[in-house]
């Protein structure tokens, strides 16, 4: 019995633990996206995870599929524009002046309560750019408030599901 625990069980119960380290649980949240009244083109929206140190990690969603206006909103295309990963399944309409849109964002648990930022730009084709409409830290706690913007959105309200 002794040399069944010491061979056997000891390295497996080992694997076990650290095979499952490296697994990153993702929470999903769905967000509620309320736009000033302004008349004009839809509204395209980048939400994105910002690093620490302000650096872009992550694109989580993007509201407007026409890829043709991206460059516009400047410091995202100088991260995303680089590379141009896949960026279809996360994607969605504009939203024009006055509307509202649900999206569902996918967020590593573990950029949680860790010093990352959430970013909403907004830009309306040959209107502004507004870089930081909503930027707020990550934490528990801001994931179910509401946040006012400064440029194209009133709000945005976040809930997680489970």
């Amino acid at each position: 019995m002794k040399i069944f625990f010491k061979y056997l069980f000891i390295p497996f119960f080992l694997f076990l633990v650290f095979s499952n380290s490296g697994t990153n649980v993702v929470k999903k949240f769905k967000c509620l996206i309320q736009m000033k009244n302004y008349s004009g083109e839809g509204a395209y929206i980048i939400i994105s995870l910002i690093k620490p140190n302000g650096d872009y990690e992550k694109t989580i969603y993007v509201h407007g599929d026409d890829s043709e206006w991206y460059y516009e909103m400047t410091s995202w295309w100088k991260f995303y524009g680089k590379k141009r990963p896949n960026i279809d399944g996360i994607t969605g309409g504009t939203i024009s002046g006055g509307e509202r849109a649900m999206s569902v964002l996918k967020i590593d648990a573990s950029k949680i309560n860790s010093g990352y930022k959430l970013r909403f730009e907004s830009a309306v084709e040959n209107e502004n750019y507004y870089e930081k409409d909503i930027e707020f830290e990550l934490t528990s706690s801001n994931l179910k408030n509401k946040f006012n913007g400064k440029g194209f959105i009133r709000y945005i309200r976040i809930l997680e599901l489970r």
